[in-house]
């Protein structure tokens, strides 16, 4: 090649390469751009991240907290089938003249004593179906309300000891069946519910030792 074309494919060498550069330098500045989008995207899907996750983290600990709270009340409500099971409370059977309806109390009864409360909320509620009528009656739905308690049917409980309030309120167990209900609907989450009962208990049974004890657990809420 002579030194003319050598000359001429340098110079057209070097105007292509000047052409080329704008465009390569615009390339670059978009493909920086992305970059430096992508990063500013990428740390604010971490800022936001971390954020859930802080919020997450608030919501566990608070929910910690409340099931510590029921489960602290929830010991206390669980004692209530317990107190109700005591010899001292539930003392000798009472006695009725129909000897086969006095074994039918007795043997139920034995079974709540005994802690066997699957058996013993069939046998009381076999008793009253049996004998709607018997003087033993208040008594065995009281007992079969804390067997379905014990065995935590809260639900059978409360639909058993709302039966025995409705058909004797009188009865010397009502209080206390107003304080297996509070416990019932503590085991239930119905905190409200529990309250209520609680305070119904004093309000109605004044002066007893189931409002004595209701106003106890009412300070613990």
């Amino acid at each position: 090649m002579t030194l003319h074309k050598k000359s001429i494919a340098l110079l057209l060498s070097g105007a292509f390469l000047s052409l080329a550069q704008p465009a390569f330098a615009q390339e670059d500045e978009q493909a920086r751009r992305a970059i430096l989008e992508l990063r500013s995207q990428l740390k604010q899907s971490d800022m936001v991240r971390n954020d859930l996750a802080s919020q997450v983290q608030q919501l566990q600990n608070e929910l910690r907290q409340l099931r510590g709270q029921l489960e602290s009340l929830g010991n206390v409500g669980q004692t209530q089938a317990l107190e109700a099971r005591a010899n001292d409370d539930i003392g000798p059977s009472a006695q009725v003249g129909d000897p086969a309806e006095q074994r039918a109390y007795d043997a139920a009864l034995d079974l709540f004593r005994a802690g066997d409360y699957a058996a013993s909320s069939k046998a009381l509620a076999n008793f009253t179906a049996s004998y709607p009528a018997s003087p033993l009656a208040p008594s065995a739905l009281f007992y079969e309300g804390s067997s379905r308690y014990a065995n935590r049917d809260f639900q059978g409980s409360i639909k058993t000891l709302n039966e025995m309030l409705a058909s004797y309120p009188k009865d010397p167990k009502a209080g206390d069946a107003l304080l297996v209900i509070a416990g019932s609907q503590l085991e239930l989450n119905n905190v409200a519910g529990s309250k209520a009962t609680l305070e119904r208990t004093i309000k109605e049974y004044p002066g007893t030792p189931a409002a004595d004890t209701a106003k106890e657990r009412l300070a613990l809420y």
